[in-house]
């Protein structure tokens, strides 16, 4: 294997994450990333998210979303790049109380600016019960 065939390997394997994270095909997902980004951002992401860090075995998919999440919060982001990360945390088996504690645990760490605001994004991303049908 060639150094070109090793990071052609790395944006294959990235692009699959992204796609895994964004629940959508890969390729709709390398369309996604460049329309908010452009290719070149998109492709260096891609080629990061090929590594280690969410490629590797030393953590799960939910350790992932964690990290991701907290970061997130702690930088005030909660658009659609946090309700990628907990819809990955969700899927990954975190509960909405478990979402709910961890902002509550965040609000020691980071503060209650932050915090609650992801708390708004958590509560307003939380799946609907199903509707119960008439009898």
């Amino acid at each position: 294997m060639n150094a070109s065939d090793d990071v052609a390997d790395r944006i294959a394997a990235g692009r699959a994450v992204y796609a895994r994270n964004l629940g959508v095909p890969e390729d709709e997902a390398e369309r996604m990333l460049a329309g908010r980004a452009g290719a070149q951002y998109a492709r260096e992401a891609f080629l990061a998210a090929g590594g280690p860090g969410w490629s590797g075995t030393g953590l799960t998919d939910r350790d992932r979303s964690v990290a991701v999440i907290a970061a997130l919060v702690g930088q005030h982001v909660v658009d659609a790049r946090l309700i990628t990360y907990l819809n990955a945390a969700r899927a990954a088996g975190v509960t909405e109380g478990g979402l709910a504690e961890w902002m509550v645990l965040l609000t020691a760490y980071l503060g209650q600016p932050a915090a609650s605001v992801a708390m708004a994004t958590v509560l307003g991303t939380a799946p609907r019960p199903a509707a119960v049908a008439a009898d």
